[in-house]
């Protein structure tokens, strides 16, 4: 395949439905899917597929130990892949989602050990932007929500950024030009209580605690 058919240019605001469900019908058939989201670029695989999703693995150069969160396309979807969600999560699913926050669960059986990196719970994100959510949707599965750069690099707001070896690796890359700048999804443990916040990002930790103490 050449960079020509690999690389196709995606309207961020109003995404091709043809160009999505290309790359959704890629992710089903086990490949890999460079994504735009808000601030970054994502690398999208069939987060059931325990093939595709090592896949992700190899060509990030990411260690086994460090897990990767998902994408879903419903609030619903979270109770199909979490266990154990508790009305603190509830809120937080109904305030706040769809954006960009990824709530850590514990994780049902059924989803690869690879994916979870062993540890039982699992990231999981509704995303708002056009493309991420339309990809999600068509995939009818979760779709891995990892940045499409190396282990250790900077996360990718342009193609351009993005390793040359890792583009060739994947199936499709949506090209969606130069994304916004600003922070990924903040990361919050809803595991414990009260939740922990693992990575700070687009949702404030202000804003955070600002939701929980309305109950």
């Amino acid at each position: 395949m050449t960079d020509k058919t690999r690389i196709a240019r995606i309207n961020p605001a109003a995404p091709d439905p043809a160009l999505i469900r290309r790359a959704a019908e890629i992710i089903a058939g086990g490949g890999l899917v460079i994504y735009p989201t808000r601030n970054l670029y994502g690398l999208g695989a069939d987060a059931k597929n325990r093939e595709a999703v090592k896949r992700v693995f190899e060509i990030k150069k990411r260690e086994l130990k460090n897990p990767v969160s998902i994408l879903i396309s419903s609030r619903r979807d979270v109770y199909v892949y979490a266990e154990d969600i508790s009305e603190t999560a509830e809120r937080i699913i109904n305030r706040l989602w769809p954006g960009g926050i990824t709530l850590v669960f514990k994780a049902k059986p059924g989803l690869p050990d690879i994916l979870t990196a062993g540890t039982q719970t699992i990231g999981i994100r509704l995303p708002a932007h056009p493309a991420a959510s339309a990809l999600a949707k068509a995939a009818d599965a979760p779709v891995t929500a990892t940045s499409a750069n190396l282990a250790g690099d900077h996360g990718p707001g342009r193609i351009s950024d993005i390793d040359k070896d890792l583009i060739k690796a994947v199936d499709l890359v949506l090209d969606a030009g130069t994304l916004e700048p600003g922070d990924g999804s903040t990361i919050l443990d809803v595991t414990c209580e009260p939740p922990e916040i693992l990575r700070h990002g687009r949702v404030t930790s202000a804003a955070l605690w600002a939701l929980l103490e309305e109950a």
